[in-house]
């Protein structure tokens, strides 16, 4: 995989708000889609990109399939980890899908009742609606 490969993978609003919040940890597709608020086919298409461009790296467990940041592929190209680090938190976006995240991982949310992320999120816009 050569850089220009890279970047193009991470050349896509979706595929840069999925990596975004795999920051934090692992996710099934079904709470990707549901943080993200798209589909699952949308999801897996770009899940399948960023794996192809070895950004991400997935495990199975139980009946689940689990996405992750690739760590070798992060500290291979030092660029994805400063993008990472330092540029993700600039974008309203994909504060607003971290801070979704976040509000889920509190909530102590998983798999089995990934549909009450919907409250969170509306929880997020009415907060930020009376600001």
């Amino acid at each position: 995989m050569n850089t220009v490969q890279m970047l193009k993978a991470l050349g896509d609003e979706t595929r840069i708000r999925i990596v975004n919040i795999l920051r934090d940890g692992p996710l099934c597709v079904c709470e990707i889609e549901s943080i993200l608020e798209i589909t699952q086919s949308n999801a897996s298409r770009h899940l399948s990109k960023l794996m192809n461009a070895n950004i991400v790296t997935c495990y199975k467990e139980a009946k689940y399939v689990y996405y992750k940041l690739d760590e070798e592929t992060l500290n291979k190209y030092s660029f994805i980890k400063v993008l990472l680090e330092n540029e993700l938190d600039e974008d309203e976006k994909l504060k607003n899908d971290y801070d979704i995240l976040m509000g889920y991982r509190q909530a102590g949310l998983n798999c089995e009742n990934v549909s009450k992320v919907k409250d969170i999120i509306s929880k997020i816009n009415e907060r930020k609606s009376s600001k």
